[in-house]
Parts: structure tokens; C-alpha cells; sequence
């Protein structure tokens, strides 16, 4: 049997291309959040939105995990560009997560007493989505991401958001594989709430035909690579 996959956006703006991909969906609510359950290419699936911010995010995405039994979850939705190599409607994938405005020894002194304050992504979903990206036919890269309020250079992030890092944060506590798959909306040179808003809803079109596209290679390959083991 395939993975119940979790799919959590911070807006309903990023949810929405996600709906009409929901086979039998059902609707219910928790928590103030309406959750969406059904099969994305026959693969079984829980999509929300959270509202913006990191505590709205990792109280989602709890939910995901403890209520919807999900077994991996993707953080899909929009960012703002960082590195100066990046363009509008770029998609990024993350290879690694962090805070960027947390004091490193939070995380790694105190609960979850990580190695590092980088929150790496699941590497069964990133072959997925090397892949996934391959088929989707839009410009994608994979690197750094960061989440937070004032972006600090040292990071060297492809994109900022406000939410990755904390869902990444809570599926490491609960020992579950997380990516993020963000589309851009804005960049370091261009005005970001003029361009967030003009860009919103095109940008979480793509970041979702990425996110399909690697449901579609779960579908074709998930049977013989749970054989093998290679699922978490």
C-alpha cells in the first residue's frame, strides 16, 4: 500500500490548485483547520492550509501526522527568492531547512538536541522529486531554504518563507520525511508584496504540477520501492 502523503500550504491561495486533484475528496474539520482527504494518482492523501507563520504551521502540520495518520508531508506553496540566481516562478525543492532567525544552540542544545540547525530533507522524497522535476517541465532547483522574519545572509538560502523550517522541525520530532517544494513569487531586486501578490497565484500552480509530478512517480514506482525497503 502507498503512503498517506500530507500536503500543507500556509495559504488557500497555495491550497487551492491542490483541490481539484483530490480524487473522492472528503472535507472535515480540526483545530480551526479544514483538511481535505482523498487520492492524489491513486496515491492517498491529506491537504490544508495553515495560515502564514511558524506556529500556524507546525500546529498543522501536527494535526497531519496525529489526526490523518499522514506518513511524509510536503510543505508545497510560494517563497521569495534569495540567491540572485533565481527568477520568478523558479521552483525550489529543499536539499536542507533552517531558522534563520533562531540562535543555533536552541535546536541543538535543547529539544530535538540536533546535530546541526539544518533540517535535511528526506532523500527517498528528494530522488522522487529529481525526477518528479525532470517531468514537470518547469525551471526547479534544489538547495537551501530558510524560515523566519529577517533573512541573514550567512545562510546562503535560495528562497526565505515563514513556515518550512517549523513543519521541517516538527516532522524531525516526530520522525517523519518532509520537503518543501516552493515556487517563486518575489525577489531580492523587485518589490515583495506587489510581486507576491501579482504572482501568488500563478506561482502555486507550478509549485503544485511539481508536487503532482512526484505523486505520478510515487504511483509508478512506490509498490517496488516499498519492497525493497527503500521507504521510510
Amino acid at each position: 500500500m502507498l503512503p498517506k502523503i500530507g500536503i500543507l500550504c500556509a495559504g488557500d491561495d497555495e491550497l487551492a490548485p491542490f483541490l481539484p486533484l483530490l480524487d473522492r475528496r472528503s472535507v472535515r474539520r480540526q483545530a480551526m483547520l479544514t483538511i481535505h482527504e482523498g487520492w492524489i494518482s491513486s496515491v492517498p492523501a491529506a491537504a490544508l492550509y495553515s495560515g502564514v507563520c511558524k506556529v500556524n504551521a507546525a500546529i498543522a502540520a501536527q494535526v497531519l501526522i496525529d489526526s490523518c495518520r499522514v506518513e511524509a508531508i510536503i510543505n508545497a506553496g510560494t517563497a521569495g527568492g534569495i540567491d540572485p540566481s533565481i527568477s520568478i516562478f523558479d521552483t525550489v525543492i529543499s536539499t536542507e531547512t533552517a531558522y534563520h532567525d533562531v540562535a543555533e544552540d536552541i535546536l541543538t542544545e535543547f529539544h530535538p538536541w540536533m546535530d546541526s540547525i539544518w533540517f535535511p530533507g528526506d532523500p527517498f522524497l528528494l530522488s522522487l522529486a529529481t525526477q518528479a522535476a525532470q517531468d514537470s517541465g518547469r525551471p526547479v532547483r534544489f538547495g537551501r531554504m530558510v524560515t523566519g522574519e529577517a533573512v541573514r545572509s550567512a545562510f546562503h538560502p535560495l528562497c526565505a518563507d515563514m513556515e518550512s523550517a517549523a513543519v521541517a522541525h516538527v516532522c524531525h520530532a516526530n520522525g517523519i520525511p518532509f520537503l518543501s517544494i516552493r515556487t517563486i513569487t518575489d525577489s531580492a531586486d523587485r518589490s515583495a508584496a506587489a510581486c507576491f501578490e501579482e504572482n501568488c497565484r500563478r506561482a502555486s500552480e507550478i509549485a503544485a504540477q511539481v508536487t503532482h509530478a512526484l505523486f505520478k512517480r510515487l504511483a509508478a514506482g512506490g509498490p517496488c520501492l516499498i519492497a525493497k525497503g527503500e521507504l521510510p
